[in-house]
């Protein structure tokens, strides 16, 4: 009696929720799409099973599953991802210290000779050596 009841407030609020236009988005945890990753590549049930069962479109999981095969190697060579991520890290602040020191140059040399976005970018494209 009790599942029942569960399965009629679920077709209730599926209803409703067709009748107000809005999808319900929800968020699954990084130990969830694990879960049912790791059920797709058991291959004891099929992805329309799954995806009846965790009420997740197959096309979703499909994505989870190949986003978790790619990122499969890192579970052996941590740190390799841990140094990639800190040369990103180092880029990004070399970067960001030079927009810094190019935004100083502008703004000491007064704010009326720089009143075009146009003469802003190619500043600040030379500063950093980006081609124009």
């Amino acid at each position: 009696m009790l599942v029942l009841f569960l399965n009629k407030d679920r077709i209730i609020n599926k209803i409703n929720e067709k009748q107000m236009g809005k999808k319900q988005i929800r968020n699954f945890t990084a130990e969830v799409k694990t879960k049912i990753v790791l059920e797709m590549l058991k291959e004891e049930s099929t992805t329309a099973q799954l995806s009846t069962k965790y009420e997740v479109s197959a096309k979703t999981m499909q994505n989870w599953k190949k986003q978790f095969l790619n990122n499969a190697p890192l579970a052996f060579e941590p740190a390799k991802a841990v140094s990639e991520f800190k040369d990103q890290i180092d880029v990004l602040k070399t970067q960001n210290d030079e927009l810094a020191k190019a935004l100083g140059r502008l703004q000491l040399r007064g704010t009326g000779q720089w009143e075009s976005s146009a003469a802003w970018t190619h500043q600040i494209r030379k500063v950093l050596s980006i081609p124009s």
